[in-house]
């Protein structure tokens, strides 16, 4: 049963249309991202979901009501800002407190529900801080337990993460995935980073340019884009047109189109295989970049005028070097064919 429900979902700004007939439905207690690039339309999407945008056609459901035109405070959400907005001058209890004093609950409630909250963010013996004597991280994990402490049928997050450093970032991650399978919140997560979409949705919806590119879980995109920008943006990919394909691949004639390639797919050796396969292509380049990233190391080739790139996991033993020239090989089931049609730039 859909919990959540948007039905050709419309809205413009100005003579700029932002969200264009958006469909899409959402279980009781999935993690769903909205997934894309600057002006995709998801932010506000996600602030027509809570009320603070209105739509200009269209309809969205919650637990089988119409909330279209419901006020805010009507639909019982919880939203995370990319701001944090806690109150400068209360303490963090008071903070996440806030919500529950606008519900008139009891103070013994009140005191209990502060705790858990505190417990489940990690934030016992900070209840008496105020947000000024917080890091970056306490202060979203106070913005965290402030919505959760409601207990709000639906989590919306938008994009909690970006003014926060690389490290803390997956610490965060990792404790809002836990709060959300230890509560089955709803959850609906807004980013334009594929990563943290990969690491923390039960599916995504990929949007582009106002409408909804793809959805599925996080490996049926990375692994079955249905168009060269989906292939693109989960994740990273040699983008080849069918000419530049033929030349990589030193054939005759291949079908028109366009092909991609994941880098970690790509083998690549200083010595030439001797046993080649009908089920491999092969191919030799030469090392024109090298790019470190932890564990992994990028190397850019450049192969008959085409630049590849291809990854590898850091080994002492397994390092090329600039002008290297190397032999490349991958799995014809892992290129990823598109037709004409589906190439959206």
């Amino acid at each position: 049963m859909n919990y959540i429900r948007f039905e050709n979902i419309k809205k413009s700004f100005a003579a700029k249309r932002v969200l264009d007939n958006i469909n899409i439905s959402i279980e009781q207690g999935e993690f769903i991202t909205l997934l894309g690039p600057s002006g995709c339309g998801k932010t506000t999407l996600l602030r027509c979901l809570a009320g603070l945008e209105k739509v200009d056609g269209g309809k969205i459901f919650l637990d089988n009501r119409d909330i279209t035109y419901a006020l805010p405070k009507e639909r019982n959400l919880s939203m995370i800002f990319q701001q944090y907005s806690l109150f400068p001058t209360m303490t963090v209890a008071k903070n996440i407190a806030f919500g529950l004093k606008m519900q008139r609950l009891g103070q013994a409630e009140i005191k209990s529900r502060v705790a858990n909250a505190l417990k489940m963010v990690d934030l016992v013996g900070s209840e008496n801080k105020y947000p000024g004597q917080l890091s970056g991280g306490e202060q979203q994990r106070v913005a965290l337990a402030r919505s959760i402490v409601t207990k709000s049928k639906v989590l919306l997050l938008d994009e909690p993460f970006s003014a926060i450093d690389a490290k803390l970032r997956k610490a965060l991650q990792i404790k809002i995935k836990e709060i959300h399978d230890q509560l089955g919140m709803t959850t609906v997560f807004v980013t334009h980073d594929q990563e943290e979409a990969l690491r923390m949705s039960d599916r995504i919806y990929l949007m582009y340019n106002g409408k909804v590119e793809q959805v599925g879980s996080p490996m049926d995109l990375y692994l079955n884009p249905k168009t060269t920008f989906a292939a693109s943006f989960m994740g990273h990919c040699n983008l080849l047109s069918h000419e530049a394909f033929q030349q990589v691949i030193a054939a005759e004639h291949v079908k028109e189109g366009f092909y991609a390639m994941r880098p970690e797919n790509i083998g690549m050796t200083l010595q030439e295989s001797t046993e080649h396969t009908q089920n491999n292509y092969y191919f030799k380049g030469i090392v024109k970049r090298i790019i470190p990233q932890g564990n992994i190391i990028r190397y850019t080739v450049s192969v008959n005028g085409n630049l590849i790139d291809v990854d590898t996991l850091f080994e002492a033993n397994n390092q090329f070097a600039r002008n290297d020239e190397v032999y490349l090989s991958i799995d014809k089931e892992l290129i990823i064919y598109f037709d004409s049609t589906k190439k959206i730039s």
